[in-house]
């Protein structure tokens, strides 16, 4: 293409009505436009800083890391409070995972998980529940089992003691 006497910077420059049109694809800002991308879910988050006092509602993920007084009711989302997150509140979810501290009633569709310096006072109602070592946990458990499984009563299990080491 090029021999040894001649350099690219030899050429003229081309002038606009020359230049190329690249056939390759441009950026696209808005990725989820894309029919076949795939979708991520929606995460909130509420920094450390952050104080709210009434009702959250929502229909994406929630993560917590400051303090929150009043009501939280995501439905079918998920629920995530972080270390630093306070809840003084009465939550429902699809899935609650708590690496902080909540004193109110917890209502997960799935599952509840409270990790090992995570802390709950209430009673907790959901399909699944992990309560790691060293987690701290004060209330009453109920575990709905599915409508397929059994038309009973809810199994209810008692906790009369305090679980954790505090």
């Amino acid at each position: 293409m090029w021999n040894s006497k001649q350099s690219q910077n030899d050429l003229p420059a081309p002038s606009p009505a020359q230049t190329p049109v690249s056939s390759a694809p441009s950026y696209n800002p808005n990725p989820s436009a894309r029919p076949s991308a795939p979708t991520a879910r929606n995460l909130a988050c509420l920094g450390s800083t952050l104080e709210i006092k009434g009702q959250i509602t929502g229909d994406e993920d929630l993560q917590v890391d400051g303090k929150v007084t009043g009501p939280v009711q995501l439905g079918g989302q998920k629920l995530t409070v972080g270390r630093t997150g306070q809840l003084n509140s009465e939550i429902s979810a699809r899935e609650v995972v708590v690496y902080g501290k909540v004193t109110g009633n917890l209502r997960a569709r799935d599952r509840v998980e409270i990790k090992k310096d995570g802390s709950v006072i209430g009673d907790i109602t959901t399909a699944r529940i992990s309560v790691e070592d060293g987690a701290y946990f004060k209330g009453r458990i109920e575990i709905d089992r599915p409508k397929s499984q059994s038309l009973s009563e809810p199994e209810s299990v008692e906790v009369p003691a305090v679980v954790g080491a505090n």
